[in-house]
Parts: structure tokens; sequence; C-alpha cells
């Protein structure tokens, strides 16, 4: 059988059995002929990568929003539960504060009752002979003559609403002035002066002894040495001190 053509340079259908075939060659071909533009292809590919990363980017968000979620109402759950407790820690702490300041307090003014009765039991015992006494002054009080503070129940800070009030803690120490003291005497030999000042170094009483002053002077008609001495009363540990009932036998 002839067949004519009568269409010059198109291209012949290949018929087997009446099917038709398909030309994976020539649909390659027309694909780059219809795509011109190359820089649309790589615009195309970064938006489909960025549609990407976000998709990923909201699932990790997501997913930290949910576990954030979940510890706050634990947070919540924790700190409507133990709210009491806490009340009540600090009620205890502050009656704990107040009931140290009050033994405190105490101790200083039992520690501060015997001021110069040890002070003068030191003086006397560290005089040497030939030395003798003008004059003892001092400045400051103990514990004891000073006015008591009155302990006040301790205030709490006040915070933003719906945050825990912190309670402000009291001072447990109490502040004790320094007492100074002040010797003016004579003696009749520089040697018992320097004994005399080393015997007050070594009482536990006084410290920080200084001579201030230091003069010849006439006491009677005889030639002396005045001098004048400054020094601090010193509380020493109260475990080092030793306490003995006074007892008074009555005839």
């Amino acid at each position: 059988m002839i067949e004519i053509n009568l269409l010059p340079g198109a291209r012949r259908k290949a018929r087997r059995g009446g099917g038709s075939t398909v030309d994976i060659a020539a649909s390659i071909a027309s694909m780059r002929e219809r795509i011109r533009e190359p820089w649309l292809i790589g615009g195309a590919a970064v938006t489909i990568v960025a549609l990407a990363a976000v998709g990923v980017l909201y699932l990790q968000q997501s997913k930290r929003e949910t576990a954030l979620d979940d510890s706050l109402q634990k947070a919540v759950q924790d700190s409507t539960r133990y709210s009491s407790v806490l009340r009540e820690h600090d009620k205890a702490e502050a009656r704990r504060d107040t009931v140290l300041r009050s033994l405190n307090l105490i101790r200083a003014i039992d520690d501060d009752r015997f001021i110069w009765p040890h002070v003068m039991d030191e003086v006397s015992r560290a005089l040497p002979p030939y030395t003798w006494l003008v004059s003892m002054g001092f400045s400051g009080v103990g514990q004891a003559q000073a006015p008591v503070t009155t302990v006040a129940a301790p205030a709490a800070d006040s915070t933003p609403a719906g945050g825990r009030k912190k309670r402000r803690a009291i001072s447990t120490l109490v502040p004790r002035d320094t007492i100074r003291v002040r010797l003016v005497g004579n003696t009749v030999d520089i040697q018992s002066l320097t004994r005399f000042i080393r015997q007050l170094e070594a009482s536990p009483f006084l410290e920080q002894i200084q001579l201030a002053k230091s003069e010849r002077a006439n006491d009677n008609g005889k030639e002396v040495t005045q001098f004048q001495l400054d020094m601090l009363y010193s509380r020493p540990d109260p475990a080092m001190m030793k306490r003995v009932p006074l007892a008074v036998s009555v005839r």
C-alpha cells in the first residue's frame, strides 16, 4: 500500500497494533524549548526550600511551646501546693530570729553587769609598788545601763501581685557600746610604770593599752612621774570566764 505524506517535515506516527507510543526524547526537547528562563527554576527551588524550612521551624516552635506550657502548669501547681508551707517556714524563721535577738540581748546585759568591778579588780591587781592612781575616768556605758531596744515583729517587703512576699529578716546581733578607760597616776620608779602597762596588757578585760602622757611632777614636795594611760574594755569569751556564787556569812 502506497502512502503519500501531504505535510512535508512532519513526523510520522508509528502505529503498532493500533496503539500509540510516547517519544520521551521529543517530550524533553519540548520542555527545554518551553522553559526559556533558568532564573525562574532557581526562584522556584529557593521558594520550596524556604517553605520547607518554615515548616520545620514551626514544628519545633510548636513542640517547644507545648513543653513550656507543661512546665508552667507544673510550676503553678507546685507553687500553689507549697505556698502554705513557705508561709509557715517564714513565720518559724521570724519567731526564731526574735527569740535569738532576745537571748542575745539578755546575754549582753548579763555580760556587762560587772564592767567596773572587772576594771577595778584588774587595775588593782596590776598596780605595782610605789605607784598609785590619782583618777580613773571612762566614756561609754555597758549594755546593762543602755536603753533596751524593743524587739519588733518582722515586717514583710511588698512584692507585685501574685508574687510571694519576701520576709525582711531582723538582725539578731545586739550592738554594744565601746567603753574607753583613762587612768591618771603617779610613780616614783619609771620601771614600775613599764611593769604596770605590761600587766594591764595581760588582762583579758583590757586591751590597747597606750601611754598618752608621761611627765615629771611634784607631789607633796616629792618628785614623781605623772602618767596617763588610755585603754579599752574588752569583753572576753563567756566560756573563758569562771563564775562562783557570792556567799556572805552572817553572824
